[in-house]
């Protein structure tokens, strides 16, 4: 019997006689074919045992604590991985050593020498202490994915908010652009004039873009992965075109709640490593996808080190950084229909809207970034918009005449 073991150091395999051996028994073996010793190690069949960060974060998997455990019963068999976390270093075994007469004996190109100095490995720290998100917003993104589109197909938009002093991102509108989402892909059709008016909204309310947003479906769900090879490359462009440090990239998944067997609806916060960036700027990502590549991994048109050993194919989970994520209330609504979704909102959709809030103060009613993108679609980019989103900004009066065109136009 076999069992793979992915850790820090990739997927190495470890030989087993008897099936029905104790988790103790299994730590033993890790410690005399692998050299990790039994005290520094940490098993789970939880692949986010990888993203721990803390003592606190290893002791929330307890799957496979109890040393008299049979690994028959946590359902392991012949092929199964199961994930490691240990402290410490070690030499892999397989890995690459120093040769002499090699050396010798092969000419080096320069890609060879900056392969051979360029070594994935996990980011501890994220440049973005924390995310928080607007509620409002968030949940007119999940329930869209979830209710409309039931997880079946990709959904994304950008996060529009502050980065505050001490680097704690804060979102508080996210803005759809015009995309095509399928199983397995999401394809954004960017339109640069539509962007200008979002931006220049923004701008006005003392915003900026920091951060995309996308939801994973049913099925990639079952192929278990935090990202797949195409979500790494997409988030990592976003990021790299964003030039902010702070930037951060958001999955929405739907996950079994193993206790009742329903199904929750989840936020998971990351960066992309700086290593990430730094490679798919420099062109190393394989941009080809085949039918029998393994989502997990991200190809390379180079051989780049991991753990010792030159490879090709590097775990997604190398360029992920985790960000600790968090809610708010913020100072936008997100009650307005949502621009480029199925139902396109018209005069009527905004006279519905201004009703509904007739008894609360006009800048209240129109305090909604959805709303505000119908509305710029008519006003001058330099003048109007400047002048309204500066009354939502300040939660000031707006001016008699904005009042009144809003109106008329709602009334057409």
């Amino acid at each position: 019997m076999m069992l793979r073991i992915r850790s820090r150091d990739g997927l190495e395999r470890l030989k087993i006689d008897d099936p029905h051996i104790t988790v103790a028994q299994l730590r033993s073996l890790i410690k005399s074919q692998l050299k990790i010793p039994v005290n520094n190690q940490t098993l789970s069949t939880d692949r986010n045992l990888l993203l721990a960060k803390t003592p606190v974060d290893l002791r929330r998997f307890t799957d496979v604590a109890n040393p008299a455990t049979p690994i028959s019963a946590l359902n392991l068999s012949h092929g199964s991985i199961v994930f490691l976390y240990y402290y410490g270093e070690r030499t892999v075994a397989g890995a690459p050593t120093f040769s002499p007469a090699g050396s010798f004996g092969r000419k080096m190109t320069m890609d060879d020498l900056i392969a051979k100095q360029t070594r994935i490995t996990r980011q501890e720290s994220p440049h973005c202490d924390a995310a928080s998100f607007d509620r409002h917003s968030a949940n007119a993104f999940q329930s869209y994915v979830n209710e409309t589109l039931a997880f079946a197909s990709k959904r994304g938009g950008f996060l529009y908010g502050r980065v505050s002093e001490d680097g704690k991102v804060q979102v508080d509108f996210i803005y759809e652009p015009p995309q095509q989402g399928k199983e397995d892909d999401l394809i954004l059709f960017r339109d640069p004039e539509e962007e200008k008016l979002v931006d220049a909204i923004a701008a006005g309310l003392g915003m900026s873009r920091v951060g995309f947003i996308f939801s994973q479906t049913i099925m990639q769900n079952k192929k278990d992965c935090n990202f797949s090879n195409k979500e790494v490359i997409q988030a990592a462009e976003l990021h790299a075109e964003s030039g902010l440090k702070e930037w951060v990239t958001v999955a929405v998944k739907l996950k079994v709640n193993e206790e009742d067997g329903g199904a929750d609806v989840h936020f998971e916060a990351f960066q992309m490593s700086d290593m990430c960036i730094k490679l798919f700027k420099e062109g190393w990502f394989e941009r080809k996808f085949g039918e029998n590549d393994d989502p997990k991994l991200s190809k390379m048109k180079k051989d780049v080190v991991v753990g010792g050993k030159d490879v090709r194919e590097v775990d997604n989970d190398f360029f992920l950084v985790v960000v600790k994520i968090a809610d708010h209330e913020g100072p936008l609504s997100s009650t307005f229909p949502i621009e480029n979704r199925n139902t396109s909102a018209t005069m009527k959709t905004l006279k519905s809207h201004l009703d509904r809030a007739r008894s609360l103060p006009f800048v209240k009613r129109i305090s909604d970034f959805h709303l505000l993108l119908f509305l710029a679609r008519f006003l001058d980019l330099s003048s109007d918009i400047p002048a309204l989103t500066e009354c939502v900004h300040m939660q000031t009066a707006v001016p008699e005449g904005y009042q009144l065109l809003t109106e008329s136009m709602a009334n057409t």
